[in-house]
């Protein structure tokens, strides 16, 4: 696993096997890189957590039950704005978009409560802006988070 940042220093690029292992160590290391080429502490665990909720999105269900390949991410931090690209060749979306991020229901009782469900709401609730396109048989997962401009 090597993070790259390219020529013009704002971007940075990361690719590793679609496991479990694998994508905790490769959100660590996105998150500090980007903490390190200036992304200010205060949104580093936002796009922490949307980075895990996607990431692991991809592992668990893109490459359920076929071999895991890769995941690609490439992480552009520019003005007020970080565009983070995220793209696997597993399985693509159900209905080829992405989710509406309506959390599930908590109304039930503790034992009844879902597993998941929320990890769309999260990402939706942390990005400004999300896409999603299946283009020759690749999956592209675009997140956008508005940066706060330091004073």
């Amino acid at each position: 696993m090597c993070l790259t940042p390219s020529n013009d220093q704002t971007c940075l690029q990361l690719s590793f096997p679609a496991i479990e292992t694998e994508a905790s160590a490769g959100i660590a290391k996105l998150s500090a890189g980007l903490a390190k080429h200036g992304l200010p502490v205060e949104k580093v665990g936002d796009v922490k957590i949307a980075l895990a909720e996607a990431i692991n999105n991809v592992v668990e269900h893109a490459y359920a039950g076929i071999e895991p390949a890769k995941v690609q991410v490439c992480c552009r931090l520019e003005h007020n704005q970080l565009d983070i690209l995220i793209s696997d060749t597993g399985r693509p979306l159900p209905g080829c978009k992405p989710p509406d991020g309506t959390p599930a229901s908590v109304e039930t009782s503790l034992q009844d409560l879902p597993e998941g469900g929320f990890g769309w709401y999260l990402i939706h609730e942390l990005t400004s802006e999300i896409r999603y396109e299946r283009r020759d048989g690749c999956n592209l997962l675009s997140l956008r988070f508005d940066v706060p401009i330091p004073e």
